[in-house]
């Protein structure tokens, strides 16, 4: 029987457990498939500049044993890119704001009290102390 190709998207600026977590979780599903978003879709929807660029996050990412490959994404994925790649599921947080088929959607709770940008916000209040 054929594995299912599984879709992850995320920027991953500031990989941490709940991203290992939800790999983990699609790999159980089939091969996985990162839609890395790319730096100027970041800067456009999230507002600055990665910490990391994308050939970056992308080397970390495809260190995973269970990531098959990673492409480059926009912020928003769509039924035709997903299509595009063959894909049979994406699967994303509670936080998805993907608008594609819901047939072709698995949701998982977030990991409770993490994101890149709590980390980030940790560390910029913690170099200001540290002043």
């Amino acid at each position: 029987m054929k594995k299912k190709n599984i879709f992850l998207d995320m920027s991953a600026t500031l990989i941490h457990h709940g991203h290992v977590r939800l790999i983990n979780k699609a790999a159980k599903f089939g091969n996985v498939i990162i839609g890395l978003t790319k730096d100027k879709e970041i800067k456009k929807y999230k507002g600055y500049i990665p910490e990391i660029k994308f050939a970056h996050r992308k080397e970390i990412l495809m260190s995973f044993k269970s990531i098959s490959r990673v492409v480059p994404s926009n912020f928003f994925i769509t039924d035709k890119f997903l299509k595009n790649l063959k894909i049979d599921y994406l699967i994303h947080g509670n936080d998805n704001k993907n608008k594609i088929s819901k047939t072709k959607m698995k949701i998982f709770k977030r990991t409770l009290g993490i994101s890149s940008t709590l980390i980030r916000r940790k560390a910029c209040k913690n170099l200001k102390r540290s002043k």
